[in-house]
């Protein structure tokens, strides 16, 4: 129960997360938003894991864990940062769709789990035909989109890759040492990378951008990489990865009524192409398993 309760939180914290980074970085640079949210972020967690009385473990391994998770702490979400300045929120978390697919592959690579059968590989065929259908309506899309699709197809590539390190490493860390480990590690590189390429610290900010740093700070940050990883621990990582099948369709309509983005017949179509993607990676090879 517990983990479920965790899953569906996770869906609901990544369906507001690419909206709440949009409009983080207005009235101030991509960077300062993004670093801003990790100093916030540690300093909660860090209290967190005074209240709960956790040690941090810094074993070798541990060690290890805390640099795989920095691997996503800072080099998938600068990229998720930099490249959501240049398309619409919604698009952040339907590109992210496309990480089943990718852990799958760095799962049967890595881990060997069989995680390749035939109702995963047409769940990820249709899980990508709907984002493909999705992304046919941005045809006429300027090169700084382009740019922007590529840095968070990277981010899902770095993301994936964190996901499955840490599940091979098997460090065995509870879900909140892990978190603070990797911000320790991601946010001096963060607060470095703010002072090189901006440094500035703005005057004033729009209140939608102010509390959505604060919201990804205070809440999805420390909160949304602690149940993250929680329910890593306990899950495949492919079944993780399924939560972002299902947040795309929140993060889109999101987008749509909060911020005016673009909703088209195609991108309904696509986001039900990927729902039904979900329904077979979730039911339909169980189903054949239990039945043979």
């Amino acid at each position: 129960m517990r983990i479920a309760l965790a899953f569906i939180f996770i869906v609901l914290l990544w369906s507001t997360t690419p909206l709440a980074i949009k409009w983080s970085a207005e009235g101030s640079s991509f960077i300062f938003g993004v670093a801003a949210r990790m100093v916030i972020g540690l300093i909660c967690i860090l209290f967190m894991l005074l209240l709960s009385r956790q040690p941090l473990p810094w074993h070798s391994k541990a060690r290890q864990t805390y640099f795989a998770i920095a691997v996503q702490v800072y080099g998938a979400m600068m990229a998720v940062y930099w490249g959501a300045q240049f398309i619409p929120s919604g698009w952040v978390s339907v590109i992210f769709g496309l990480s089943p697919f990718i852990t799958a592959l760095l799962t049967a690579l890595w881990l060997e789990e069989r995680s390749l059968t035939w109702d995963k590989l047409l769940a990820y065929l249709l899980g990508v035909g709907g984002l493909a259908l999705i992304f046919s309506t941005a045809i006429q899309m300027s090169f700084q989109s382009v740019l922007g699709i590529l840095s968070v197809l990277l981010a899902v590539f770095l993301q994936a890759l964190s996901a499955v390190w840490v599940k091979r490493l098997q460090a065995k860390l509870p879900a909140l040492t892990q978190v603070t480990g990797g911000l320790i590690f991601a946010t001096p590189l963060y607060l470095l990378t703010w002072w090189i390429i901006d440094g500035v610290i703005p005057t004033t900010l729009p209140a939608h951008s102010l509390l959505s740093i604060l919201y990804l700070g205070i809440i999805a940050t420390p909160i949304g990489f602690a149940l993250y990883y929680y329910v890593l621990t306990h899950l495949a990582a492919t079944h993780v990865a399924l939560i972002t099948l299902v947040s795309p369709v929140f993060a889109l309509f999101l987008g749509y009524y909060l911020n005016e983005e673009m909703l088209t017949i195609k991108i309904i179509a696509g986001t039900g192409l990927i729902l039904c993607a979900l329904l077979i990676h979730s039911f339909v090879g169980r189903y054949y398993r239990k039945a043979g």
